[in-house]
Formats: C-alpha cells, sequence, structure tokens
C-alpha cells in the first residue's frame, strides 16, 4: 500500500520525486504523486509528459495534455515539445495540428528547437503539407531543421524532393551531417538512382562519416536497392563497427537480389560471430527463404527461433504463411493460425488475409471463408482474396455475390477484383454474366481491361465450348492478345476435340513462347485424340529438334508433416505393393459400379488392354490411394498435382469417393475438384 503524501508539496520537491520516480522506472507511482499535487509547475508536466510518451504510452501523454489545457495553463516551448513527439509517437495528426495551433498562439513557432521537433512530428504523421508550413515559418534553420524537412519527404514517399531539398540545403551553406546521410540515403534506395547515391557515398567519405555505423548500414541498403551487390558488400566488409541492424541490412540485400546462398551463409556467420540477433534478424531469413523458394528451411528457422526464446510478431507471421501456403500444409497453417489467435495478432489485416488464401490454396475453403467472416475490417485486397478463393475451387456463383457484397460494403474493387471474378465465371461456365462483368469495368469503374482480362474472357468462352466465338473475340481484342488469350483457347481445342482452332493457337503461341512445352503438348494430345498419327509425330519431331522436354506430371499428399510424391506407375514408395493392391480392389468395386475406363486419356499407340494398365498407374490415382489409407479417421484427404488431372481419374475418383465415404480434394493445374458421394464439385466442368 502506497503512503500518501501531503497535498501541499512545494512545486520544486514535487518535480523533484516524480523525477525520481521516473529515473528508477516506475511510472505508476510517478503519475500517482504527480496527479496529488494540486498545481504542477511546466517543469512537472513537461517530465510527465515525456514519460509517458518514452514508456510507449503517448494516447495517454495527449491526455495529459488536453488536461493542462482544460485549466487554462499556458505552455511553454518545452512542454510543446514533448507533446509534439508524443502526436508524432502516436502518429495522431488531428493533435498534431492542434498542437501547430497552439506553438503560432503562443509565439513559439519560430523557434527552431520547437520547429524541428514539429517538422519530425508532422513527418511521423505523413503530412507534407505541415511539415513544409513549420519549416517554412522558421527564422533560423539549422542542419537539424534541413534533415527533418528531407526526412519528411522520404517518409511522405516524396523522394525527388527529398533529394531537392538535400540540394538546396547545400546550396544555402548549411553542411549535411551523419544523420542527414543516413536520412537522405533511403531516398536513392526508393528511387534506384545510384549515381546520386555514390555522391552522397564520396560526400561521406570525404567528410569523415563513412565510419558512422547508421550511414554505413543506409549505404549498404542503398547500393544493394541500386542491385550494385558487390559494392554493398564491399561497403559492409569495410565498416569498423557492425551493429545487428548493420547485419540486418546486408542479410535484405542478399535475398533482395535473389542471393539465397549468400543471405544463408551469412546468417549462419551471423551466429558463429556471436551477433546478437534480434526478431527483425529472425524475420529477414524467414521471409528471404520463402521468397526464393526454400519454404521447408524456412518453417525449420521459425522453429528455432522460438526454440532460441524470440517470439514472432505480426511481420514475422507475415513472413511465414506464405511458405505454408507454398507448400501447401494445413497443418503448419493451422498451427501458425493458433498462434495468431493465442497472441491476439487476429486484428492485423494483412496477418488475417495471408491466412484467407494459405486456407483456400491447402484446399479448405471452408475455413478460408470463416477466417474472412470473423474479420471486423476488409479492405480491397482481403475482398479480392476471398473472390479469388472462391474462383479458384470453382464456385463462381459464389465469387460473384462476394463482388457486389463488396460493392455494397462501399470497398471499391480494382484491377486484380475483376480478374478473380472473371476467372470464376469461366470455371462456372457464367458466360452472360462474365460479358456483363467485362463490360462494367471502363463503363462503371474506370478500369481498363488489361490482357489478363482479356484472356479471362476468352476462357469463359472457350469453358463453355463456344469456341468459334472466343476465337472472334481473340480477333477483336483492342490489345495484341497475349500467350494467356491463345493458351485458353487452344486448352479447350484439347477438351472440345477441335482440331482446325486448335492448331491456329498453337501456331501463335509457338511465335510467342517457342520454348513452353505446354503448348506443345496439348497439340500433340489433339492430333492423338483425333487420331491424326502424323502430325502427332511432326509435332513430337518439332519438340525435339527445339530441345524441348515435357514436365514431368506428378501428385503428392501430405500425412503427418511429411509430404510424399507420385509419378505415374511409381514404386518407389515402400508401401507400393499395398497401395496397387488397394486400387484393384477399388476397381473392382467401380466395375461393379459402373465404372468404363476412358482409354482416350491414353495418349500412346497401343492395345486397348495395355491403355486400362496404363491408366491404373496415374500418379493422382496413386496419391489417392496413398492417403485412403493413411486417413486415420479423418473425413478428407486432399492431393496435388502440378498438371491438369486427367478425364478418366477424375471419373475414377468420384466413384472412389462414393466407395469409401470420404470427401476428395484434388487440386490440379487449373482448379480445386471437391469429390464427394460420387460427384464432383466442377459438374466435370473443367
Amino acid at each position: 500500500m502506497l503512503s500518501r503524501p501531503p497535498t501541499n508539496f512545494l512545486s520544486h520537491w514535487s518535480f523533484k520525486f516524480v523525477r525520481e520516480c521516473i529515473n528508477s522506472g516506475d511510472l505508476e507511482r510517478a503519475r500517482y504523486l504527480f496527479d496529488k499535487v494540486p498545481q504542477p509547475d511546466l517543469r512537472a508536466w513537461t517530465l510527465i509528459i515525456s514519460a509517458h510518451t518514452q514508456r510507449g504510452f503517448p494516447k495517454e501523454a495527449i491526455k495529459l495534455y488536453n488536461t493542462l489545457k482544460s485549466r487554462k495553463i499556458s505552455p511553454d516551448r518545452l512542454l510543446l515539445l514533448s507533446i509534439a513527439r508524443a502526436c508524432a509517437t502516436a502518429a495522431d495528426l488531428f493533435k498534431a495540428k492542434e498542437v501547430h495551433d497552439d506553438a503560432i498562439q503562443f509565439r513559439f513557432h519560430s523557434d527552431t528547437l520547437l520547429g524541428n521537433g514539429l517538422i519530425d512530428m508532422y513527418s511521423k504523421c505523413k503530412y507534407i503539407d505541415g511539415a513544409r508550413r513549420v519549416f517554412e515559418g522558421m527564422l533560423v534553420k539549422d542542419v537539424v531543421s534541413w534533415t527533418a524537412l528531407c526526412s519528411s519527404y522520404v517518409n511522405c514517399g516524396m523522394q525527388e524532393q527529398a533529394l531537392v531539398a538535400f540540394r538546396k540545403m547545400g546550396s544555402n551553406g548549411v553542411k549535411p551531417n551523419s544523420m542527414t546521410m543516413s536520412s537522405i540515403l533511403p531516398a536513392c534506395s526508393d528511387l534506384k538512382f545510384l549515381n546520386s547515391g555514390r555522391q552522397i557515398h564520396g560526400y561521406a567519405i570525404r567528410n569523415g562519416m563513412e565510419s558512422n555505423v547508421f550511414v554505413s548500414s543506409a549505404l549498404v541498403n542503398m547500393y544493394a536497392s541500386c542491385l550494385s551487390i558487390g559494392q554493398a558488400e564491399m561497403v559492409f566488409e569495410n565498416m569498423s563497427r557492425r551493429d545487428v541492424v548493420s547485419w540486418n541490412v546486408i542479410l535484405t540485400a542478399c535475398f533482395l537480389n535473389k542471393e539465397c546462398e549468400k543471405g544463408l551463409a551469412l546468417f549462419y556467420r551471423m551466429r558463429n560471430e556471436s551477433v546478437k540477433l534480434n526478431i527483425a534478424s529472425w524475420t529477414v531469413i524467414i521471409g528471404g527463404c520463402t521468397q526464393n523458394g526454400r519454404n521447408e528451411l524456412a518453417l525449420q528457422i521459425f522453429g528455432h527461433m522460438q526454440d532460441s526464446g524470440f517470439k514472432p510478431n505480426r511481420i514475422t507471421i507475415a513472413s511465414i504463411i506464405p511458405a505454408c501456403t507454398n507448400l501447401e500444409s494445413i497443418k503448419g497453417g493451422k498451427e501458425i493460425h493458433g498462434y495468431i489467435y493465442r497472441n491476439w495478432l487476429l486484428e492485423d489485416l494483412k496477418t488475417t488475409t495471408a491466412l484467407i488464401f494459405m486456407y483456400a490454396k491447402c484446399g479448405d475453403l471452408e475455413l478460408s471463408q470463416r477466417v474472412f467472416n470473423m474479420m471486423p475490417i476488409k479492405d480491397t485486397i482481403t475482398w479480392n482474396t476471398i473472390i479469388i478463393a472462391n474462383s479458384m475451387h470453382g464456385n463462381g456463383e459464389e465469387a460473384l455475390s462476394l463482388f457486389h457484397k463488396m460493392l455494397g460494403s462501399g470497398i471499391k474493387p480494382n484491377s486484380v477484383t475483376f480478374i478473380g471474378v472473371l476467372s470464376g465465371c469461366s470455371h462456372s461456365c457464367l458466360v452472360d454474366k462474365g460479358f456483363s462483368i467485362f463490360n462494367s469495368m471502363s463503363r462503371d469503374y474506370s478500369i481498363e481491361p488489361k490482357a489478363e482480362h482479356f484472356s479471362c474472357m476468352v476462357d469463359v468462352l472457350s469453358r463453355a465450348g463456344r469456341l468459334k466465338e472466343a476465337y472472334e473475340f481473340i480477333q477483336r481484342m483492342s490489345i495484341e492478345p497475349t500467350a494467356g488469350a491463345w493458351g485458353a483457347l487452344l486448352g479447350a481445342c484439347r477438351v472440345y476435340k477441335n482440331v482446325e482452332l486448335g492448331k491456329i493457337a498453337a501456331k501463335r503461341l509457338f511465335e510467342i513462347e517457342p520454348d513452353n512445352p505446354g503448348n506443345y503438348v496439348l497439340l500433340f494430345n489433339i492430333f492423338v485424340t483425333a487420331k491424326l498419327w502424323d502430325e502427332a509425330s511432326e509435332t513430337r519431331t518439332l519438340m525435339r529438334d527445339r530441345k524441348i522436354v515435357k514436365a514431368p506430371g506428378y501428385s503428392w499428399v501430405q500425412v503427418g508433416n511429411r509430404v510424399y510424391t507420385f509419378v505415374v506407375g511409381d514404386r518407389s514408395n515402400r508401401r507400393y505393393d499395398e497401395i496397387y493392391r488397394f486400387l484393384d480392389e477399388l476397381g473392382e468395386k467401380m466395375r461393379l459400379a459402373g465404372y468404363i475406363p476412358n482409354t482416350d486419356f491414353v495418349l500412346q499407340d497401343v492395345k486397348e488392354e495395355e491403355k486400362q494398365g496404363i491408366l491404373c498407374n496415374h500418379s493422382e490415382k496413386l496419391a489417392v490411394a496413398f492417403g485412403i489409407l493413411n486417413s486415420n479417421g479423418e473425413s478428407s484427404i486432399r492431393v496435388f498435382k502440378n498438371l491438369r488431372i486427367c478425364g478418366d481419374c477424375h471419373n475414377v475418383i468420384k466413384f472412389i469417393a462414393k466407395i469409401v465415404g470420404l470427401q476428395i480434394i484434388v487440386r490440379d493445374s487449373l482448379r480445386f475438384h471437391h469429390f464427394k458421394d460420387g460427384y464432383c464439385s466442377c459438374r466435370d466442368f473443367w
């Protein structure tokens, strides 16, 4: 229990006791003592306001200032400076403008010290007009004033104006210091102005600033951003003193320049040299691994980070979720989701949006929708993500419904929104609605269709079997048709067995992307299905002459913490006997249920019996069988394939789902298929 001090403290003693409590780290007691003082002097007000800001309570500091004003107390310049810092920390622009008005009212606006603080305040609030207004009203502008102005421009995304201000600073006879250097170099980084960065580097060397750790770190970042990784490394290696920020900067540089192995080596060097890692170090290495396709390693390092006693923050979580997404690891994703829930990170928009996409990509649209529905605030990216999620699962009607809900909530669509909606229309055969959405883009939303939107419309028509209309649409396009448009037509020609249009589409694709093996394979398949063996042989010869190699098809399924991959006729799995025996048993049950093998999907010119044998060995069937054998009471299994699922396999999995009573979710290169009770969510349209 705190002893109650007398209420008649003299101003001097009140200030002394409050200061002692603050210096000892006891802000609560300091505030208790302050509140007991009937008339604290300005020093005490300044002290308690500053203490709250420094301890991470800027909003409480602003409340204290409001109390001061309600008592009709006139502030001095130091008190105004303390509240300006609180507004900067809280990024409270409304209050910042009020503090600036108070500075003018009490005639401190031209004071250099306070003016510098006000410029920084507006900088943190990202309000450049306020920063310029303060700067122009100052009678004396020192190096701190110019540095604060340059920094304000950078913070507000006006990098070129920052460089202009930096040059004016020199022409006004004010010599930049190391803080100026570290503030202006990010402008060169963002603009990729290598020559300007080199000139600033030269100035730093001539004036003995290169040894400053902040300047050196900014130089490393500048060179890395300008893709001069060699110079970035040179500056880093020549640093006389390196702090963890310097290490993090060069680490980030390596990953930005796709030099993943070098980044990993640098990270291990940090640990070997006993550099005291911080959360940013771990976040950089995790994000770098994810961005460079080292997803499994990212998850391993994420585990090591927690074992080392570090608690992931919002940025770390946003960096690791894509690793689960890329690996289609719903188990890992759920563990991350659990961490987010336990640590109250669900309010972070970027994190929850990433969760929506992760669940959708891993095949659980229901969980994806549940996360979306729980979000109190949704921006354009969030709406786009849930629309795309439904489209990739073939729920075109739901994608359209979400689009209209998005508009109803007052959120404006962007170019990506329409790609998601049109994709949903293509997967659900919604031709008229697709055209309606496409035509509304420029008419209602002033968004001019790009190549991706035109390609989506070709896909809408093509998947619906309206190949002639799709071809005519391509010919009427206001922009040069891309590989996406011709590819959509070619794929549909394979499904609907249109040889002539297939040849036209393939010819254009061979010109646009001559090294894409998929186009040759599709044309070959079209010829084989039509039993045009000579044309098929010519296509094979063309591939061989151009050294085009077909990407092998494979499927994979996650069991426990491990991913198992299968190729056609695979016998590498130690349980292959059990897998093939299980498929044989299912095959007998399927035949009794009315299954007839569709040998049109065997492209080799062999006997009918051999064709049926080849069909049994397809990778997706092997993965499905293995998943079922290891389902362990689960109600569903998820299988992924790098290519389009074969038509016979699609039919087989419908039968299997009904026989075993499981939901089987298969994601191929085009979309998700949800098999249940003998039906597929695509309604045999994909």
